[in-house]
């Protein structure tokens, strides 16, 4: 893949003459925004996908709002982190096979780093009082990138009291009633089906938004750009993607069986994670109560209280929330090493479940997305999606109550009056000066520091 390789041409509305068609995007630019992201994607699914929709559908103008939209649907369909599994389809649309590779790696790449040796100095050294303090200054950046993902995607998506609806009955069935995700998804689909030929002015809202561009300007993958040749589906294509991704998916496990034994810990990982990787539908939050009993009851791999603290550090990190898992293989080969020793089995485990964990999202991804793309315009699609659409939206508010609830509200210390300043402070700037992300963690990070360190 060259560098310099050009996405097809716009086609040209007969009516739109005066306006010009976007440029393509490099490959080496498109390659710094991806490594950039993997080091500010902070606030789980929500804030990475608030950050992409910022960066690549209203700054960059990579890919059209309803593109977007019709990507992020179908990740929140597969088992996996479905804002990592977004940056590889788009990276794929923009600059095939490699750019979906190079956007889904560095998606994780810098919070493995980070999680390394986060875990290290948790089970040498205990917590470090510094890096608490700015951890805790990070929740309120995460809280203020949450709810501001809450009201961008919202504003796109609520187009009329139907779409609120849908939105309000989504939060209602998963906050108090602790509906599955896949079931409320489904059903969303289900009803946006149905409506769709009953009421499709009222579901069919994921259209086109490039009419309402600001200067004439376009986006790079939008509603009228012609499909690109790597996007149809080939039987042949999809034959080797399943080879390639299975070989890779599980002979790194095999091999470390072969090498240690079939009992050692680090295999068990491999495979627990493995399977954990197939059914963790409904995100992060839908599996850790899955992987936290079995790796701790079963496995007796960690403590639940250490547990805990490995979802803190995944909650106030850069990269996916599911990184978490990583934490708990490091601390189960620490605990049982085996015949290695305990930093090369911890190194060992952390490292192959972290690519038990994302590898499959590459099949998901350049096996399905090709379909997917060959479906747009399909109005019963359309209506299921905008359906989905809407109900996401519920069920991110409810991430982001969940998040709120538990970070600001304790019960030692009551109501942390600090992160609620914080938290508004931040998201204000966000919301209404549009604040960059990155000066805005920083700062919350240095606050929270301060205010551990000094103030108290």
């Amino acid at each position: 893949m060259q560098e310099n390789e050009k996405l097809p041409a716009i086609e040209k509305s007969p009516d739109s003459k005066k306006i010009e068609a976007a440029e393509s995007v490099s490959f080496r630019e498109a390659f710094r925004f991806w490594v950039k992201l993997g080091f500010i994607s902070f606030g789980g699914p929500t804030g990475q996908i608030a950050i992409m929709h910022t960066e690549l559908v209203e700054k960059k103008r990579w890919i059209s709002e309803s593109r977007f939209l019709h990507a992020l649907n179908y990740c929140m369909l597969l088992p996996g982190p479905e804002a990592q599994q977004l940056a590889i389809y788009v990276g794929w649309l923009l600059h095939r096979t490699i750019g979906g590779i190079v956007a889904g790696a560095f998606f994780v790449i810098p919070s493995i780093f980070v999680f390394w040796m986060l875990s290290y100095i948790y089970v040498s050294y205990g917590q470090i009082l510094w890096i608490a303090s700015v951890f805790y200054g990070l929740k309120g950046a995460v809280i203020a990138i949450v709810a501001a993902a809450v009201l961008r995607i919202g504003r796109k998506a609520l187009k009329n009291e139907v779409m609120w609806s849908l939105a309000t009955g989504a939060f209602v069935a998963i906050f108090f009633f602790k509906a599955p995700f896949p079931f409320i998804i489904l059903t969303a689909g289900i009803i946006g089906l149905i409506g769709g030929k009953c009421l499709p002015g009222k579901f069919l809202v994921t259209g086109s938004h490039e009419s309402s561009d600001k200067g004439g300007e376009r986006t790079v993958i939008g509603d009228r750009t012609e499909a690109p040749e790597h996007t149809k589906p080939s039987l042949l294509r999809a034959v080797k993607v399943i080879a390639v991704c299975l070989f890779l998916w599980w002979s790194p496990v095999l091999l470390f069986g072969a090498w240690q034994g079939w009992d050692h810990t680090v295999f068990r990982e491999g495979i627990f994670f493995s399977k954990a990787a197939m059914v963790t539908f409904g995100g992060a939050y839908a599996v850790l109560p899955y992987v936290a009993q079995q790796a701790a009851e079963q496995y007796h791999w960690l403590q639940p209280v250490q547990m805990m603290d490995g979802l803190g550090l995944a909650e106030t990190t850069p990269g996916p929330l599911i990184m978490v898992v990583q934490f708990v293989a490091f601390l189960g080969a620490w605990n049982q090493p085996g015949e290695l020793s305990r930093l090369t089995a911890a190194t060992l485990g952390a490292l192959l479940t972290t690519w038990v964990t994302f590898v499959p999202c590459f099949l998901w991804i350049f096996l399905g997305a090709p379909h997917i793309e060959q479906m747009r315009g399909n109005a019963k699609l359309t209506s299921s999606l905008s359906a989905i659409t809407a109900a996401v939206v519920g069920v991110v508010v409810n991430l982001a109550v969940w998040f709120s609830i538990h970070a600001l509200f304790t019960d030692s210390a009551g109501i942390d009056w600090f992160l609620i300043v914080l938290s508004v402070a931040s998201f204000t700037g966000m919301a209404r000066w549009n604040w960059n992300i990155i000066p805005v963690v920083l700062a919350c990070g240095l606050l929270g520091l301060l205010y551990k360190r000094i103030v108290i």
